[in-house]
């Protein structure tokens, strides 16, 4: 079974433009993802997608892979998609190129759930982490996912899922982090499908794979480090890095 990474990466972002670029230590935000990713020895090879000339380079120039899109896109699945529809691959993961704390054990857990007899018959996986405290849980910018009891995902949503109409039941409440494991033909099918009435009211990419019937196998794990969408978000990864 061929695994391969590939790590989309947008130039622009409308809350810290040129993000990516940012130094965090001594090397990019993104070179921290891409060689993080490939240190964890789990790919037989690793990517960053790029529709940007000064992404590309960057990481070329390190020696490391990189691919120019060749058009827009509009999620991050797309634009690997493009990037992996020609190559001999089995399992596809999204690694985003805004993680920099990239873990081995987060990673090797999502690709298990692809092996085994149950695992045949799993499609699409994700990660999740246990919320604690209320503002997080109440704020929309955290992806909340419920889950069945084979940790299925039954819906993604901003608001409080699960609410808590009874305040005498204990509830778990997870985040969804943004790390995906596709088989190769279950991305390709996603990206074919027009965009769904849920994913676009909550921009949520992965309500499109629920909205035609293919829950996501969802792992749990502890937070993998600061995802940087912000300037103070940088200023926390400098913190943790040290």
């Amino acid at each position: 079974m061929k695994i391969a990474a590939f790590i989309p990466a947008r130039y622009a972002a409308t809350r810290f433009p040129a993000k990516l670029m940012q130094m965090l230590g001594n090397k990019t935000v993104i070179r921290h993802t891409y060689d993080n990713t490939v240190a964890t020895g789990l790919f037989d090879a690793v990517y960053v997608v790029t529709d940007s000339d000064i992404i590309f380079q960057e990481i070329n120039a390190n020696g490391g892979n990189a691919i120019m899109s060749k058009k827009e896109h509009e999620s991050g699945s797309d634009r690997i998609a493009e990037a992996a529809a020609d190559m001999d691959v089995d399992i596809i993961v999204n690694v985003q190129g805004d993680e920099p704390f990239v873990q081995k054990d987060p990673l090797e857990k999502l690709l298990q759930v692809f092996q085994g007899e149950d695992g045949l018959t799993v499609k699409v996986a994700s990660l999740m982490q246990v919320l604690h405290d209320t503002a997080s849980i109440e704020d929309p910018n955290y992806v909340k996912v419920a889950v069945d009891k084979k940790m299925n995902s039954l819906f993604f949503s901003r608001s409080v899922i699960p609410y808590p109409r009874s305040k005498n039941i204990p509830i778990i409440y997870y985040e969804h982090i943004g790390v995906y494991a596709f088989r190769k033909e279950s991305l390709m099918q996603f990206t074919n499908w027009p965009i769904t009435a849920l994913e676009a009211a909550e921009k949520i990419e992965c309500l499109r794979y629920l909205e035609y019937g293919i829950p996501l196998r969802m792992v749990v794990t502890k937070y993998m480090g600061v995802e940087i969408d912000t300037p103070e978000d940088l200023i926390k990864a400098a913190k943790l890095l040290k």
